[in-house]
């Protein structure tokens, strides 16, 4: 199952692809100078019945022409002895289809899971491997820790991304109250951004609530259940309770202050709809709760 957390470890690189130089530096591997960067399917399927597909596929084109290079990221939670066989299939596909190199990028958040990917895979046989798989890795091991707002706000991708690979250690705290300063130093819509794809990527963790209480401020990642979602939909819901019994007072219609508390305390999108509806019609306000349990 795709969770928000294995979303959010790869996505950053689709929409952030800032991020790929400084993380490249930490490999000790080159990238094309200034590269323009395209996001392609992920669909390594042919004419099987069975999908294939990567994370994300990024095209990597050098500013000044020549031969671009395709990167495979993948999001990997825990040792998985199937994915050599996987990983070396997605990177012969990509080169044979593209011809042109092609590396894979495994992001991982805990270190033995890091120390795994990090292969090398040997396929083949005891006396003979034809082919040997070597995945790039980030992990805890090489991700640098970021526990200065300063250091933070010069590069709010890395912060995050580091945010997201230490979840699960005991710098989290740390690490989590630095990027908090130094987002609320910025605009709302970057704060927004960048709080909401962290706390999709810390996914189900205690850490996750350490960001909540963090971060206090619409949705960029929409049905996650993140804190601005809900603080954004529970404004909506304030929003359309006041405008119930707004209508019922501007009706003449008299509202007892257990009927306000209970349209107030509402937060249900849908019930207050259903009540402003019935707010048109009703000569009590105690007909806009018809046969709503209580």
């Amino acid at each position: 199952m795709v969770t928000a957390r294995h979303e959010a470890a790869h996505r950053i690189f689709q929409e952030r692809p800032a991020l790929l130089a400084p993380t490249f530096r930490l490999l000790g591997v080159s990238l094309p100078e200034k590269p323009r960067v395209e996001v392609l399917t992920p669909d390594v399927t042919e004419l099987e019945p069975v999908e294939r597909r990567i994370d994300s596929v990024l095209r990597l084109s050098p500013e000044k022409g020549g031969t671009p290079l395709l990167l495979a990221i993948e999001a990997q939670s825990r040792p998985d002895p199937r994915k050599a066989r996987n990983w070396a299939y997605y990177l012969s596909f990509l080169e044979s289809k593209n011809e042109c190199p092609a590396y894979l990028l495994v992001v991982c958040q805990d270190k033995a899971t890091a120390e795994w990917a990090s292969g090398p895979f040997d396929l083949g046989t005891d006396d003979w491997s034809p082919l040997t798989v070597r995945p790039l890795v980030l992990g805890p091991g090489n991700v640098p820790l970021i526990v200065e707002p300063e250091e933070a706000e010069e590069d709010l991708t890395m912060a995050t991304f580091a945010a997201m690979t230490h979840g699960k250690s005991s710098d989290a705290p740390a690490i989590l109250e630095a990027l908090a300063s130094a987002l609320h130093r910025t605009d709302p819509k970057t704060r927004k951004y960048y709080s909401e794809l962290l706390e999709a990527g810390l996914g189900d963790t205690p850490t996750r609530q350490t960001w909540r209480d963090l971060m206090k401020n619409g949705s960029f990642f929409p049905g996650r259940g993140t804190l601005v979602e809900e603080t954004f939909l529970e404004g909506k819901a304030d929003e359309r309770a006041r405008s119930v019994l707004r209508l019922l007072e501007m009706r003449g219609v008299p509202v007892s202050d257990s009927q306000r508390t209970r349209v107030t305390d509402c937060t249900d999108l849908e019930t207050l709809d259903r009540w402003f509806e019935r707010a048109f019609r009703a000569t009590d306000a105690e007909h806009i709760f018809a046969d709503e349990p209580r």
